[in-house]
């Protein structure tokens, strides 16, 4: 296992790649993505993280090679996306299916093959397993399946890397162990060895969690607002008992992870997943919620132009410039339905633009607003208070500490 090829470059297998290389292991990245597989070997990296430009350094000093073409190596790490279909809920392995083929078009035989992605729990039995064996190969002597499904976030991803505990689930122990051994490279915490489908179901199983425990919390805020209580407070003062941990209500959830994996569940599961099914609508509930208050501010105020709110905030969560699944987005799609075109956006960490009226200038997008919408509770804004504090405010993230400010 001296060689392994990490395919896809993305949020995930760029800085697993890149991690592997500074500890010692010699790795070529694949992507099919040309202009990202140039923007790697010139040197020049495709997203910010922080630390991820040292850790890139390091890779690339110790021979980390970026490519195209797949590698015939012995160890592969398939860490491509994994969408979900948003009729049946039911998850699309397509990317997955089409990197597996091609490693099993060049692959040795005894190859490795660890699928990192995301997946359902069952993917690889009904999906997975028939694509190798439509090649003739033999799993467990010609090649060897493992799951180790990735736990990271982005803006902590390489503390994450280095202290997460892992799951690698295998067919055979001793594969499982030679895999620990590889990820144990990096990985400062726990590592455990089970099989696939318990690796698979027990990552869905996590974001599954979080995303209940989030629709919790937003509807205690959907309640506190019908009957004018302080939803904030209430969830302080529970939070004081020893065995109570509420989290905290915002505009929607959103991200790769929370916001999809319990799809996958509701999918295949449609009969037993009822309490999943209601958090997941609860939570995708939240962006007409903040919809509706925005009315009532505008109604309060007598402002009939829409084009003078301004949502602050693209991306999906604090500090970082990914827009999957974001919330905001979700809200922009909810005013498009109702007509509600002009409204003014800003995000200091997206830094181009991906929507219309989108500003650049924080100061610019604010003068040309009145209502301001805060969507993520971005450091850059906690340290503008003084910026805002002349306008209407909807503080769906309860960062603002001065009087007469709007809440979920």
């Amino acid at each position: 296992m001296s060689v392994i090829n990490v395919i896809g470059l993305g949020y995930i297998g760029l800085p697993t790649a890149l991690m592997f290389a500074k500890h010692g292991i010699s790795v070529v990245g694949t992507d099919y993505n040309t202009n990202l597989i140039n923007s790697l070997s010139e040197g020049r990296l495709t997203f910010e993280e922080e630390g991820l430009e040292e850790l890139f350094e390091h890779a690339r000093t110790n021979g980390i090679k970026f490519t195209t073409e797949y590698q015939k190596t012995h160890t592969y790490v398939l860490a491509v996306p994994t969408p979900y279909n948003k009729n049946s809920k039911k998850l699309d392995p397509k990317y997955v299916i089409s990197a597996l083929n091609s490693v099993l078009n060049i692959c040795e035989k005894g190859s490795i093959i660890i699928i990192e992605s995301t997946i359902s729990p069952g993917t690889i039995d009904k999906h997975i397993r028939l694509e190798i064996e439509k090649k003739d190969f033999i799993i467990g002597t010609d090649i060897h399946l493992v799951h180790a499904p990735e736990r990271i976030i982005p803006g902590n991803m390489l503390y994450e890397l280095e202290h997460n505990s892992r799951t690698i689930g295998a067919d055979d122990i001793e594969i499982g162990e030679k895999v620990k051994g590889l990820y144990s490279k990096f990985c400062k915490s726990d590592i455990v060895v089970t099989d696939i489908r318990s690796a698979e179901m027990s990552k869905v199983v996590e974001n599954t969690y979080r995303d209940i425990n989030i629709a919790f919390a937003n509807e205690l805020a959907k309640i506190c607002r019908t009957d004018n209580m302080d939803v904030y407070e209430i969830i302080r003062i529970a939070n004081m008992h020893p065995r109570v941990n509420i989290l905290q209500p915002g505009p929607g959830v959103g991200g790769h992870c929370i916001s999809v994996d319990p799809w996958f569940l509701v999918g295949d599961y449609p009969d037993l997943t009822n309490l999943i099914l209601t958090a997941r609508k609860i939570n995708d509930s939240m962006p007409r919620h903040v919809l509706g208050r925005i009315r009532d501010i505008m109604r309060e105020h007598n402002i009939k132009d829409i084009s003078k709110v301004g949502l602050y905030g693209l991306a999906y969560k604090e500090n970082v410039g990914d827009t999957r699944e974001s919330p905001t987005l979700q809200l922009l799609e909810r005013m498009d339905e109702h007509l509600a075109f002009g409204v003014k956006v800003f995000d200091p960490f997206v830094k181009k633009r991906i929507v219309d009226h989108q500003f650049l200038n924080f100061e610019g997008f604010l003068n040309e607003i009145e209502i301001l919408v805060i969507m993520v509770g971005h450091d850059q804004i906690k340290s503008n208070m003084e910026l805002i504090k002349n306008k209407l405010v909807l503080d769906t993230k309860n960062i603002c500490s001065f009087e007469d400010v709007y809440k979920l």
